[in-house]
């Protein structure tokens, strides 16, 4: 089943049809609530829903089908391999450092003895629907059988192509580890598998994940949803982890670029940064994207901005999320790289299975 330009028309009218039929105060009750997260008002949650106080912005329902589901998209190939595929050893110990793409955002991992998902997606979609949605063109770097034992998964936000329920499950099911959020995410994981050890935190928590490495929830100008409901119900966020003598690696999550304010304040804070991991793709068309996801340029201005002494580029390259064609980031990546005269090796856009090690 593929949802065309025709019935996602037929659903907007039918949903305006409804609230204008008596379901408007069913809709503003919904609204008005958030069945994720109950607490204290702060700089960032008004009560119902959370912001960035430094990044205010809002996109309607229109704005999002003219820029996402109606906009002219380039033409994918249905299969677009990965020449890599990685074995990941059972740990990484002695200050060193590896980090492999999985594919799209999800990243292993392993320094101090410690093996770390970040945003782990197995799945064939990044979608509520095992029939529709965006579907993934390359396999996962590490087949989910090598994977070593995980200690840690870090959630960014609770985006499909983020936050897979069902990899959570299955990972829980195998290793146990601990599965460290932002505030709301726990409740959505824990609606669909109690058995996921969730444990959620606000930005500017700092988690201890072993007595060598600690993460710190740091803030990105970015969003959250999962339905026409709960959009900014949910916290999203980046993370720096202080590795110890492995150095301090910065996950950027999904971010606009913004005023930059919060990159200054990581590269005060936690500086300097030895690897970024920062999203290069999911960028056209700019009117619309350019609140909620950087470009490659933007991407490398960000690595200026916290300090890094290298990066790896995701966020590109297996999931179909919006107009740009499968190359154009890496592409777009080693034009600014050139034009800001930075060596291409300290910015490589990762393919699924391709590692970063020091």
């Amino acid at each position: 089943m593929k949802l065309t330009r025709r019935a996602l028309l037929k659903l907007s009218a039918l949903a305006a049809a409804s609230a204008g039929a008596g379901g408007w105060s069913w809709w503003s009750s919904v609204q008005s609530k958030n069945s994720y997260y109950s607490g204290p008002k702060t700089d960032h949650f008004d009560g119902v829903r959370f912001f960035n106080p430094d990044h205010l912005w809002s996109k309607s329902f229109g704005d999002a089908l003219r820029g996402v589901w109606f906009a002219d998209k380039a033409k994918w190939p249905e299969s677009w391999p990965s020449p890599f595929a990685d074995r990941p050893p059972a740990r990484v110990d002695d200050g060193a450092l590896r980090v492999t793409l999985i594919g799209h955002a999800a990243h292993l991992i392993q320094t101090a003895g410690l093996s770390i998902l970040v945003d782990p997606v197995w799945s064939e979609r990044a979608s509520p629907f095992s029939f529709a949605g965006p579907k993934r063109v390359n396999p996962p770097g590490v087949a989910f059988d090598d994977l070593p034992k995980i200690d840690v998964v870090l959630i960014t936000h609770n985006h499909y192509d983020h936050l897979d329920v069902e990899t959570l499950s299955r990972l829980a099911a195998r290793d146990a580890p601990r599965v460290i959020v932002p505030l709301g995410n726990n409740a959505i994981i824990k609606a669909h598998d109690p058995a996921v050890a969730t444990e959620a935190y606000d930005w500017g928590a700092r988690v201890p994940l072993s007595d060598k490495v600690v993460a710190h929830l740091t803030p990105s100008y970015h969003w959250s949803a999962r339905g026409v409901t709960d959009r900014r119900k949910a916290l999203w966020c980046g993370y720096v982890l202080d590795a110890g003598p492995a150095g301090k690696i910065y996950l950027a999550g999904d971010t606009a670029l913004g005023p930059g304010n919060i990159f200054r304040a990581i590269r005060e804070r936690h500086g300097p940064i030895r690897l970024a991991a920062i999203p290069i793709g999911a960028y056209e068309p700019r009117w619309f994207m350019k609140d909620q996801h950087v470009d490659a340029a933007e991407a490398v201005e960000i690595m200026g901005l916290v300090g890094a002494e290298n990066a790896i580029g995701c966020h590109w390259g297996t999931f179909q999320l919006t107009s740009e064609a499968i190359d154009a980031p890496e592409i777009a990546l080693a034009e600014a790289l050139k034009e800001r005269k930075i060596e291409p090796a300290r910015f490589r856009a990762l393919r699924p299975g391709e590692v970063w090690a020091g």
